[in-house]
């Protein structure tokens, strides 16, 4: 069933990962995959990989790789979106980008000291409002080109891109991540079975979500998941999960400490800076690109040696990948080839997908972003009933969403009084007078991949 996908930002690393799927899904044989970029060589070596392995498997794909936006949305199916919000700069990643660094290093002059930077607090913030902006631009293409398209994106902040897409778009918008997969993984490791014989319930958004049933075969063995991790060591990084979860009385999904710090006041005012914080999570920190003391980069490394070592090694990654032997796992990682198989397929398979709550958490908001199971067929994926929250997580997220709301509102609209609401709101929040001149310099900052702040 030949179908047309779109890559969008699909000269990223990312997308090495995604394209070796395509030609071993059996429904989208004689299919055309497109690789959009502002950077059409990029682009253009990712597509050749991809030949590389359609022509390997035999199932008559086409790859091209091109940076004509309407070109490659004209008439698309299904568009998988990978734009970090840090444009064309020569990095490997969006944690090692100019862009990013600044949100990261000017917080922490204000005493911000942040991990990671792209689910909650100013970091966050500010990936949201340039991926937000880039997102649009594409979507509104593909609203006038292909008005039936669905939308996978895998960037972050997760929540805050979706809910502006769903928002202020017609386009249906999933969104992927693999922290649940993780997070099972992990308990059926401890349980030592494997994890697609565990049924699991979780409620949540996007890398904090929290487990309230857990049944192997029948059996209830949440009890049993509790005792064994309570006999256990904790990783350095997974000790605040340990005891947020032994406070609350739910075990926490995804225990990256890193990630779920983001969601508390923690991160805000430590006295002695990237130094105060626990030994392995100044080490995250430093695995995220991100060293306090640091020099600030001048600005995006765009020169032509700068571009020619990330070509060369950007080159040298492609050259490594291999056609796989079969599809990749929907309840093991990350799995959007798959995810676009099934629909194709009209086949009901379970995908844990980013989307509106839509009543899967029946005492959450319906348009809150969650991530939850859902149910494919072919006209798209359905959410599965979970739990309801448990008030103490319901009261954390319900801020979480009004958070995500107000970035997301922001980065469409450039309302400057929005985003400093949204910094008010954040865990992570500081003294107004702080946070204003805070805003301005990583607004500054950014001002190249912003027109709608400063128009």
């Amino acid at each position: 069933m030949a179908k047309k996908i779109v890559c969008l930002g699909g000269g990223a690393f990312y997308f090495k990962n995604v394209i070796k799927y395509f030609p071993v899904a059996e429904t989208l044989r004689g299919s055309e995959i497109v690789l959009y970029d502002i950077n059409e060589e990029r682009a253009k070596r990712v597509a050749a990989l991809g030949q590389r392995l359609a022509d390997e498997a035999g199932t008559g794909l086409t790859m091209r790789g091109t940076a004509d936006l309407a070109d490659a949305v004209d008439g698309v199916d299904f568009a998988v979106g990978g734009i970090g919000g840090a444009g064309s700069e020569a990095s490997r990643s969006i944690d090692r980008s100019f862009y990013h660094q600044a949100d990261m290093r000017i917080p922490a002059k204000y005493g911000i000291h942040q991990l990671i930077g792209d689910t909650g607090g100013p970091a966050a913030m500010m990936m949201g409002f340039r991926s937000v902006a880039a997102y649009l631009e594409m979507c509104r293409e593909m609203e006038r080109r292909a008005p039936s398209a669905i939308l996978l994106n895998h960037s972050n902040p997760m929540a805050v891109i979706c809910r502006a897409l769903t928002k202020y778009t017609d386009i249906k918008v999933f969104g992927i991540c693999h922290g649940v997969q993780i997070g099972i993984g992990a308990a059926a490791g401890i349980l030592e079975v494997p994890p697609e014989e565990l049924d699991c319930v979780w409620v949540g958004t996007n890398h904090y979500y929290w487990f309230t049933k857990i049944v192997h075969k029948g059996r209830d063995v949440y009890p049993e998941l509790r005792r064994r991790i309570a006999e256990r060591q904790p990783s350095g990084n997974q000790e605040m999960s340990r005891k947020l979860s032994e406070i609350y009385g739910y075990n926490i999904v995804y225990q990256s400490d890193d990630h779920i710090a983001e969601f508390y006041p923690f991160l805000a005012g430590l006295p002695g800076g990237q130094s105060s914080l626990p030994e392995a999570m100044a080490q995250s920190a430093w695995n995220h690109a991100y060293d306090e003391n640091e020099p600030m980069p001048d600005g995006p490394d765009d020169s032509p040696e700068a571009m020619a070592k990330f070509t060369e090694d950007f080159q040298a990654e492609l050259d490594k990948v291999e056609l796989p032997s079969e599809m990749s796992n929907p309840l093991r990682s990350e799995s959007v080839v798959s995810l676009i198989d099934d629909i194709c397929a009209g086949r009901r398979n379970v995908h844990i997908l980013n989307t509106a709550n839509e009543g899967a958490i029946p005492n959450l908001p319906r348009h809150a972003l969650v991530e939850v199971e859902t149910v494919t067929d072919s006209t798209g994926a359905r959410v599965v009933h979970m739990d309801e929250a448990p008030v103490v997580l319901k009261g954390m997220l319900e801020k979480r969403f009004a958070w995500q709301e107000l970035v997301a509102d922001a980065a469409v609209t450039g309302d400057r009084n929005l985003a400093m609401q949204a910094l008010m709101l954040d865990e992570m929040a500081i003294f107004p007078d702080k946070a204003e001149p805070m805003l301005d310099e990583l607004l500054e900052a950014s001002r190249a991949l912003l027109p709608q702040f400063f128009t």
